[in-house]
C-alpha cells in the first residue's frame, strides 16, 4: 500500500521528533484521520524520503518520528524553467500542478501586455505562497521529492532584460518556422516561455526572439495558455526527458 506522503518545509534527520507543518498536519490528523502509529512518508524537498511513525495527534498538532532515509525519485534528465504568463484562478494553479507532475524544476510567473491578471506587491506575495503550496502538494501526489522553485512574479519585460540564458530557449507561437516535436536535438537545459490568454503582443515576441526565445509551434490549432504549457512540456519530457 502506497503511504501517504507529505512535505515538510525545514530539513529532516534520522531518529528526530518533529511537528508537522499545518497544511500536513491538517491533512494527515483531520482529513485521513491518522492516528498514533501509523506510517507516513515525509520529504524536505531535498530529493529523499523518510519514512516516518506518528508519535500523536492532538488537535491541530501531529507530531512524528522520522525514520530511515531513502532516496526519492530520480529527476527528469531534462531541466525545463517554464515562465509562463500569469492566468486567472484556478487555471494557474492547474498550470503549476501539472507542470510539477510533469518535472518542471523552475517556474517564473510573469505578467505581458495583455494579461488579465495585475498584481500589486502584496497580492504577489500572496500568490507566490499559494503556488508554492499548490506545487508542494502536486509533488505529494506524484512522489517527486524535489519542490520546484517558483520565482517572484514579475513583468515579461523585466524577466527578458535581465535573466540569464539557461540553455536553450523557446517560445511558443502560432506562426513559429520549426515544430517542437520536429527538432532534433535539445540540450539538458531548457526554457519555455508561453504566453497569457490573448497571447504576446509584437512587441513583446520581438524582445523574446532578441533575448533568444526561438519560435516553435505545437500544431495547427491555437491552444489556451494552461494548455499550450502542459502540451509542451509532455513533448519535451516524451522527447528527451523521462516520459517513456
Amino acid at each position: 500500500m502506497r503511504l501517504t506522503r507529505v512535505f515538510v518545509g525545514s530539513p529532516l534527520a534520522p531518529d528526530a521528533d518533529v511537528n508537522l507543518p499545518a497544511a500536513a498536519a491538517n491533512h494527515v490528523g483531520r482529513v485521513l484521520r491518522l492516528r498514533a502509529g501509523a506510517a507516513i512518508v515525509a520529504f524536505d524537498g531535498s530529493g529523499n524520503d523518510y519514512r516516518c511513525e506518528i508519535l500523536s495527534v492532538e488537535g491541530d498538532a501531529v507530531r512524528v518520528r522520522v525514520g530511515p532515509r531513502s532516496s526519492g525519485l530520480p529527476e527528469s534528465p531534462l531541466r525545463i524553467t517554464l515562465v509562463q504568463a500569469v492566468s486567472r484562478g484556478e487555471r494557474m494553479d492547474w498550470t503549476l500542478q501539472k507542470a510539477t507532475e510533469l518535472g518542471v524544476r523552475t517556474i517564473v510567473p510573469v505578467l505581458s501586455a495583455r494579461s488579465v491578471v495585475r498584481l500589486d506587491d502584496r497580492q504577489a506575495e500572496r500568490k507566490l505562497r499559494h503556488w508554492q503550496a499548490i506545487v508542494a502538494g502536486a509533488c505529494e501526489q506524484c512522489g517527486r521529492s524535489v519542490v520546484p522553485e517558483i520565482r517572484q512574479p514579475q513583468e515579461l519585460s523585466r524577466y527578458l532584460a535581465s535573466s540569464a540564458r539557461e540553455g536553450q530557449r523557446f517560445v511558443l507561437s502560432p506562426t513559429g518556422p520549426a515544430s517542437l516535436a520536429g527538432l532534433s536535438s535539445m540540450g539538458a537545459r531548457v526554457e519555455l516561455l508561453i504566453g497569457p490568454e490573448g497571447g504576446l503582443d509584437d512587441a513583446e515576441l520581438e524582445r523574446a526572439v532578441a533575448s533568444g526565445f526561438a519560435p516553435v509551434r505545437l500544431g495547427p490549432r491555437v491552444l489556451r495558455t494552461e494548455t499550450a504549457g502542459i502540451v509542451a512540456l509532455t513533448v519535451l519530457q516524451a522527447t528527451w526527458g523521462d516520459l517513456v
